[in-house]
């Protein structure tokens, strides 16, 4: 029997490096494997990725041959930033006049803070004239002087004028030193922000170029042909080559590796993933099937970074309960991991005999409320994994399963103590935790306006147990763990797509402007070993900020999943209807492709409009997009241009506001091409166009329009 060729996922964390296998077919999990990550190891990180490596192969039975994919999750440069731990910058402003006031402000760069005591290292230097290479290389040396390890050039409006920035870094290459441009990190406006971007991005480059070396080394040697890439805190993954330019895209890529298994696995496509470890919850939220970003905040300022919008709450699988006055006060943010005390629930029954509740102070300065439980067997922790196991909601088989009666008798000393039963105690351990993390689950439903009755709440990490069940169960909306939660992280890895982003500030952006940026995107994940066939870009133009924005995704391969479990009519028939929260005999399929069906209903609202609300299910019966109210049509691409430019025209909206073009997205094969971030009808019908090309005229399109108010 033949072996499949798989996908690899690494997720370097701070204490462990976990490593999963996934079939590239069925996109199925094949293996798991968790090794101490490496951090003192003369390799570093890179030899617990190559350990890790060696033990999936051996697990699975796979030769180095068959890995397809590869890719790896790393803390490191988040870390390196949280530390301190980073390399001297030297900055060379440029500029002369006002522009030179404008550079020379930079140095107060040296100012930002790392970690409590340790600010950023940084030399700077200036020249007026960045032709003049003599007087370049003078601030090369003044600030190698200052022991720079790293270089920075930056100039106003280099943007538009790379070439100063550029004349710099040209005539500073005999030094050998690793170099950068602020226009090659970001190419949007504001000097400040801009070159802070790049001072960050360079302050970690020497330190994660010395890793990327190693670790490609070492994948070579190991026998991987298969290109290495690396997880983006976008949700995507990027070539080594492009790491090695852009460092800073790996900082807050940890939670990105979660959520990007729950859309890739879980095919999520409206919802909020909660992943929770032994200490904390990472809430991000999933919309229309993408991932929300946002700019980063990092060293207590914005940046020019786009990262998961992720929010964190101090409480986990392993936090403790906090007891007052005959009741529960609280629950974390110190968890049985800090306090260096095991969880009640994993001891035997016989170890928690003779069990009395106490309280104590897990570290100097801790309020001394923390319960714990002094019994037969020593000290033991009250958890909310041992609150979830005594009311049953920790599944057979997952990670934090223990055995119910010895999380019976785990709450049981704690309820006596209160006053009241195992359950009722268990109930207000949770209610207590989970509360917390509903305050910010309801503020990100509220940001993004996603729809609670189509949302769904997944559950990622090795304490999503404690978490999701009861905040599903407390907020009425629909929850799940998902498949492998424990390692729901590399997972993600496993399965990313490259992904780029191209912003540009450009006022007044026409058709060829928009159509540039999509296509610079597009060649970016090209060029990074995406296959060209399947690649979808996203443009989004802000009016406001006069922002046009690109975002790519492919996959390194064509992915041709098993058709055999795939979903049948009735399934997917099913799905809409319970999207749609109506009886599947109100529910009519309006159009479809091979990969994707159109579902709609009607809803009848005294004195106010009808609304056909629309639900576009795929093959494997998930719902990909939710519309409240859309026009359907179906053409083929010969007559598409002509169709939708009377579709555009007769659902575009004219206000105080402006022009508003409809919300459009087009069913094409197997994708779905979302044009909904233009609101100027010409540039859309441009990228429509743009989306047709290259295909067969008599390929049937679908065209789901929203028409926005």
């Amino acid at each position: 029997m033949n072996t499949p060729r798989i996908r690899v996922g690494i997720d370097v964390g701070g204490t462990f490096t976990d490593a999963v296998a996934v079939d590239a077919t069925t996109l199925e999990l094949l293996g798991q494997v968790k090794v101490p990550t490496s951090h003192h190891h003369e390799d570093g990180v890179a030899h617990g990725i190559v350990e890790a490596l060696d033990r999936l192969l051996e697990q699975t039975g796979s030769a180095p041959a068959d890995i397809t994919f590869l890719a790896h999750g790393t803390t490191q440069a988040t870390n390196a930033l949280l530390e301190g731990d980073v390399a001297t910058v030297g900055l060379i402003g440029i500029g002369s006049g006002p522009s030179a006031v404008l550079t020379r402000r930079l140095a107060a760069f040296g100012k930002l803070e790392l970690a409590p005591g340790k600010r950023l290292p940084l030399a700077y230097a200036h020249v007026t004239d960045p032709e003049d290479t003599a007087a370049v290389r003078r601030a090369v040396e003044e600030v190698k002087g200052e022991g720079a390890q790293v270089l920075v050039a930056s100039q106003p409006f280099s943007v538009d004028r790379p070439e100063g920035e550029q004349a710099v870094l040209d005539a500073a290459r005999p030094y050998g030193l690793p170099m950068t441009a602020a226009h090659e990190i970001t190419s949007l406006y504001g000097l400040h922000k801009r070159t802070r971007t790049a001072v960050v991005n360079a302050a970690i480059l020497p330190r994660m170029l010395a890793t990327a070396d190693l670790v490609d080394a070492s994948i070579t040697k190991a026998g991987v042909t298969a290109p290495l890439m690396v997880m983006r805190c976008d949700g995507g993954v990027m070539a080594l080559d492009e790491m090695r330019r852009r460092p800073l895209l790996t900082v807050l890529s940890g939670p990105a590796a979660g959520v990007a298994g729950a859309l890739m696995q879980e095919r999520v496509s409206e919802g909020v993933f909660l992943e929770t470890g032994g200490t904390s919850t990472d809430i991000s939220v999933v919309r229309r099937g993408k991932v929300a970003v946002r700019h980063a905040t990092i060293l207590g300022k914005t940046s020019y970074l786009s990262a998961l919008d992720v929010r964190t709450v101090g409480v986990g699988g392993g936090s403790m309960v906090r007891i007052g006055g005959g009741r529960v006060t609280g629950v974390g943010p110190r968890s049985a991991h800090i306090a260096g005390l095991p969880y009640a629930c994993f001891a035997s029954p016989e170890q928690l005999r003779d069990a009395k509740v106490d309280t104590v102070r897990p570290m100097d300065g801790d309020p001394a409320d923390y319960a714990v439980i002094d019994a037969a067997g020593g000290r033991f922790a009250v958890t909310m994994t041992c609150a979830a196991n005594a009311l049953g909601r920790v599944p057979e088989g997952d990670f934090a399963r223990c055995d119910p009666e010895s999380a019976r008798a785990a709450i049981a000393p704690l309820a006596a103590h209160l006053g009241t039963d195992v359950a009722t105690a268990a109930t207000r351990i949770l209610d207590a935790g989970v509360a917390q993390v509903k305050t910010v689950v309801d503020a990100m439903v509220r940001d993004y306006r996603l729809d609670k009755d189509t949302a769904v709440l997944v559950g990622g990490g090795g304490g999503a147990a404690s978490v999701t069940p009861h905040l599903a169960h407390t907020s009425g909306m629909e929850g799940r763990i998902a498949r492998h939660n424990e390692v729901i992280s590399p997972i993600g890895v496993a399965l990313a797509l490259v992904r780029e982003q191209v912003e540009r500030i450009v006022p007044g952006a026409t058709q060829e402007q928009i159509l540039a940026v999509r296509a610079e995107a597009e060649r970016a994940v090209v060029a990074q070993g995406a296959a060209a066939e399947g690649v979808e870009v996203e443009v989004t133009v802000d009016p406001q900020t006069n922002t046009v924005r690109a975002v790519a995704t492919g996959a390194t391969e064509l992915r041709t999943q098993d058709r055999s479990h795939r979903a049948d009519d009735t399934e997917r028939l099913r799905a809409a209807a319970a999207s749609l929260k109506t009886d599947p005999a109100a529910v009519h399929v309006l159009a479809g492709t091979a990969s994707h069906t159109v579902y709609g209903t009607q809803t009848h609202r005294r004195l106010r409009p009808t609304r056909r609300p629309v639900r576009i299910v795929d093959v494997d019966g998930v719902v990909r997009h939710h519309a409240t109210d859309a026009r359907v049509e179906t053409t083929t691409v010969a007559a598409a241009p002509e169709v939708l430019a009377r579709l555009v025209g007769e659902s575009t909206s004219y206000g105080d506001g402006g022009v508003r073009a409809p919300a459009l997205r087009l069913l094409l094969g197997s994708r779905i091409a979302d044009l909904s971030g233009i609101l100027d009808p010409q540039p859309l019908l441009a990228l429509a166009r743009s989306e047709l090309r290259a295909r067969a005229a008599d390929e049937p399109v679908v065209a789901v329009l929203e028409v926005r108010s």
